[in-house]
Order: C-alpha cells, then structure tokens, then sequence
C-alpha cells in the first residue's frame, strides 16, 4: 500500500489505521497552562504517548474493543475509528486474533510552544502499513485534567512533507486562530470554507481529486436513472473538531481540521435500496425500504498560504469514514 493508496476516501475506517492512545498517558504539563507559552509536551514524554500508542492500537484492533477507543481518542479520528471499531465487533465480537501488528519506527516530533488550550504535538513517524510516505499523528490534551488523546491522522509522501518552521530551540510554531493566524483562511474557519466550496464553489482551494472533482462526482451521481442523490455537509468545529495549525518555512501552514458529509440516497418507488455491505449493515438504523442516509467524518491535511502571498488552499491527505447509517 503506498501513500496515493492512502489518501483515498474510506468507506469506514479501516482496522490497520485504527489508532489508540494509552489512557494512563496524562503527560507533564500541568503548570500554568493557561497563560505560560510553554511547550506543549517535553520530547521525553512525546516518546513515551507514541510508544504506548503503538502498544495500545495494536491490543484494541485486535480485541475490536470500541469502548477503550472512545477513552484514548478524541475528535475525527476518534468518530471514525469508533465506529469502524463497533461495527466490526458487531461481526466479531472476539475480536481479531489474525490481526498483523502496526509498527511505528524512524519518529521525530513536532512540538509547538503554546498558552492555553487545547494543547497539540505532532508525531512524524514510519509504519509498515505504507511502504512509502509518512504518517503524520496529531495528539492533543484538551486541559491539565485530562489524557492525551490521537485526534488526526494524515499519510504524506516525503516529498509532500512541508518545511516546517522550527524556532532556536527546536520547537516548532503553532498557528492561531482567527485574524492573528495571518492565513488565507484561520484554521477555524478552514471547516466553514470547505463545506462552502463543496456547495457553491470558488477560489479558495486549488484544483484536485478532494475539490473541484469532488463536486463533478457529485454532480453527476445527483440524479440518475431510478436513484436521487443528495448532499449535505456540514462543518466540524471546537471543541468536539479543534483544528490545529504547524507554521511552515513559507510563512504558510500545515493545518489538519475536519468535516462531516450526508448523502441520501432515495430510490424510486418499488425499489429497495441495495445496502449489502455487512460493516454497513452493522452501523445502520432503521428499515431501507425507500432511502438510505450516509453519515461520515472526515479529517483533512491542507496546506494554507500565508494571506500576504495569496494562493490556494491544496490538500495533502483527505481520509473520511462512515459513522451513522439510517435507512427510510
């Protein structure tokens, strides 16, 4: 499996890139949070969260344990692996004892200074699930109650990884939010402006597989012989969806956010929707007898120009998942 392999849209989250995060991890920066720019995690610690990461996705794939996911992941990786994770208990409720371990080697990490919360580092790592590219692992701590929790995973190639803007001391620069994030568009609002341009269109994002096709896809497959399709989308925001923002060489920024996706699918009279899949079938609720309801989250890896420069938005990684199935 390469990176391209990657990138494309999941129907649910497959179990080899399920990620889990051990609960006992509550990390040290507990002083001062609030106000202190300080780093967001020491470089010991962030060894031992992805140590025992690794450790932990590997006990929960295998037992299809979605109680221990939802208590050590959090925001879009957590919706989808969850639900991934329940509905393959569904079908195996040992588990899955043939499942091949994930190994994660080769890591360095990308730790911002930071005041207040929620705080973020990211791990920069190699996996045997991709012989090519990198995986790209956002935990975040959302206070000093609480664990760190795996919120995003994106899956780049080398030559993808942007230059980070790494400060003296090695640290690298989170991005703010708003007008102080000097962006072509703040990260929180990168959720409001894709959902924007997947209705209506326009210039913000650059050409590709996740934008302008996206919405030559959807156009097409909107009404077709016997099957109407719909979509709605609708944006992920704090405090279940926190953006996160790496300030690169460029004066731009690496921000990872998510998204969540509706297709309704609604079939002509006296035909039943066809829903045959059995981890579909292990997430849906209600009885298909005219119409189908998709629901995904999706979590995306964008590059944003810096607003001085001007530019596009491009994606990088873009992987989505079904999380709720409701038929009608």
């Amino acid at each position: 499996m390469n990176a391209r392999q990657a990138r494309r849209t999941r129907l649910l989250a497959s179990a080899t890139a399920t990620v889990v995060l051990s609960v006992t991890l509550t990390g040290c920066v507990t002083v001062h949070g609030e106000t202190a720019v300080i780093p967001a995690v020491s470089k010991p610690d962030a060894k031992k969260i992805l140590k025992e990461f690794n450790s932990t996705s590997n006990k929960a794939n295998t037992s299809h344990d979605p109680g221990l996911n939802s208590t050590i992941e959090t925001g879009a990786l957590g919706a989808i692996d969850g639900a991934g994770l329940k509905s393959r208990k569904k079908l195996a409720p040992k588990g899955n004892p043939g499942y091949e371990p994930l190994r994660l080697s080769d890591a360095r990490f990308l730790i911002p200074k930071q005041a207040g919360w929620p705080k973020f580092f990211v791990a920069d790592t190699r996996s045997n699930r991709t012989q090519n590219g990198r995986w790209l692992l956002v935990f975040q701590r959302d206070d000093a109650k609480s664990d760190w929790r795996a919120s995003y995973l994106a899956v780049l190639q080398e030559s993808e990884m942007p230059q980070f803007a790494i400060g003296k001391r090695g640290y690298a620069k989170a991005v703010q939010g708003g007008p102080r994030s000097r962006l072509a568009v703040a990260p929180d609002e990168l959720s409001d402006a894709y959902v924007s341009y997947l209705r209506e269109g326009g210039d913000d994002f650059a050409p590709g597989e996740h934008t302008s096709k996206r919405r030559d896809q959807r156009k097409g497959s909107a009404n077709r012989p016997g099957k109407r399709t719909e979509f709605a989308d609708v944006p992920a925001k704090a405090p279940q969806y926190a953006p996160f923002g790496l300030r690169t060489e460029d004066g731009g920024a690496l921000v990872f956010f998510a998204s969540q996706h509706h297709t309704k699918e609604t079939y002509a009279k006296g035909y039943k929707p066809p829903v045959k899949d059995p981890l579909v079938k292990a997430l849906m609720t209600g009885d298909p007898q005219q119409s189908v309801t998709y629901v995904r989250v999706s979590e995306q890896a964008v590059t944003v120009p810096a607003k001085k420069d001007g530019g596009e938005i491009e994606f990088l990684n873009r992987i989505d998942g079904l999380t709720s199935v409701k038929g009608e």
